[in-house]
């Protein structure tokens, strides 16, 4: 069994901006919006005008879970199961029909965009993990970052993840409502601050299909104050989740 202790998080959807919003929703979750996109007003201009939706969406909530002395000094995870999609597609398309790229569009795609451009805003030179793990994507996101505390144990990780809605074509595909948000949870190994939380990864059936997103449905169980376990996952994985002595 692994352990982490949560110090702060940070959410965003369309309408669902601030702690109060957030309690409100886990105590009563309704659907979430599929389009819209926080101001972001903190990153610089120049970078602010290459941000797309999930990028400041992403970029929003780093900032909010992580004060500002540290966004210099964190490693740092981001992680979305659909990437910049509503980028990359059109590319796609553009390659079957042997029409030529845009190199600005292009650098949207790449799915470490958040990451880096969190670098540069933030100063962060620290290391850094982009990741995609289909539907488990948010459990193998915490995973990663318990795999940085091995690799340095003295310093604090933030985890982000985000997505935005698969483009219409493709949507039946993926078997989850649309929406919009990004979650970011800032995590240490150890310390007395925070929640304590313990991590177990397991090979077994975790269940059907969710209502929402995993990172919410993590946020709704942070919110209940269940002593019970979460257990998210697809397929074989499950991932579980339970508040440490």
């Amino acid at each position: 069994m692994l352990s982490a202790r949560l110090l702060r998080w940070a959410a965003w959807a369309p309408g669902i901006e601030d702690a109060a919003a957030w309690a409100g929703w886990c105590a009563a979750p309704g659907p979430i919006a599929a389009e819209g996109s926080p101001e972001a007003r903190f990153v610089p201009p120049m970078l602010r005008r290459r941000c797309t939706p999930l990028t400041k969406a992403m970029l929003q909530v780093a900032y909010e879970a992580c004060p500002e002395p540290l966004r210099p000094e964190v490693r740092t995870v981001f992680a979305s199961r659909h990437g910049e999609n509503k980028e990359s597609f059109p590319l796609f398309s553009a390659i079957a029909h042997e029409q030529p790229l845009s190199p600005m569009k292009f650098t949207h795609t790449v799915h470490n965009a958040q990451a880096g451009l969190f670098s540069i805003a933030a100063g962060n030179r620290q290391a850094s993990s982009s990741l995609s793990g289909e539907a488990d994507t948010f459990g193998a996101g915490f995973l990663e970052v318990l795999a940085h505390f091995e690799r340095d144990p003295a310093r604090p990780v933030l985890y982000v993840i985000g997505d935005v809605p698969v483009a219409p074509p493709f949507q039946h595909l993926v078997g989850e409502p649309p929406s919009s948000y990004a979650v970011a949870l800032l995590l240490a190994p150890r310390g007395e601050e925070g929640t304590p939380l313990a991590f177990t990864l397991e090979r077994r059936t975790s269940g059907g299909a969710l209502a929402w997103p995993q990172a919410l449905e993590f946020l709704r169980w942070l919110h209940t104050g269940a002593t019970a376990a979460l257990v998210l996952g697809a397929g074989r994985r499950a991932y579980t989740w339970r508040r440490a002595a």
